[in-house]
This record gives structure tokens, C-alpha cells and sequence, in this order.
């Protein structure tokens, strides 16, 4: 039986809810780290002038170049613009592309 405590500073005089034992054993379990988008484009790297097939297959590179040179140009990316890039990153390819 297995009993989730937050942290390490979470009580200590825990109870086993099934047989009232006291004679429990931490142990620490695995984390999940989420990178941000920012982290992950600055990992990436800046693609090439001429990027190879597979960066634009994945979908976090999806409308990378978009974002950047709005963000350059200190203008706001059109609402509509930003919801399809952030559709096509979560997999869904606006209408136009669905058949190339």
C-alpha cells in the first residue's frame, strides 16, 4: 500500500489506513519536469536558413518563425494566427494543410 505525501516536510507520524501499522518506510518517488515553450525553442537552437525535413514535423517548431519575426517587429501576432499555431502544436492542422 502506498500513501503520497507532499513534500518532505509533510507529518511524519503517518498511519497505514489498512492495517493501523506505524512501521512505514519513505521512500522518494520520481518528479515530472516541464520544460516551457521558451526553454524548449532555446535548447532547440535556431533552425538553419534551410532546416532540414524533420524540424517542421515537430509540432513545438510549429509557427516558430511566425512568432519570432512578429516578436522582432514589436507587433502583436493576430489572435487567429496564435489559436492555429497553438492548435497545430497540440496536433491539429488548420484546414488548409489537412490535405497537403
Amino acid at each position: 500500500m502506498a500513501l503520497f505525501l507532499r513534500g518532505f516536510s509533510a507529518p511524519k507520524d503517518v498511519v497505514c489506513h489498512k492495517c493501523g501499522s506505524t512501521n512505514l518506510v519513505r521512500i522518494i518517488s520520481s518528479f515530472a519536469y516541464h520544460k516551457s515553450l521558451k526553454t524548449i525553442h532555446e535548447e532547440a537552437g535556431e533552425p538553419l536558413r534551410f532546416p532540414g525535413p524533420d524540424y517542421y514535423k515537430d509540432p513545438r517548431n510549429i509557427g516558430r518563425w511566425t512568432e519570432k519575426r512578429f516578436k522582432e517587429m514589436d507587433m502583436e501576432m493576430p489572435a487567429q494566427a496564435q489559436e492555429m499555431i497553438d492548435a497545430a502544436r497540440e496536433g491539429e492542422l488548420p484546414p488548409a494543410l489537412k490535405d497537403i
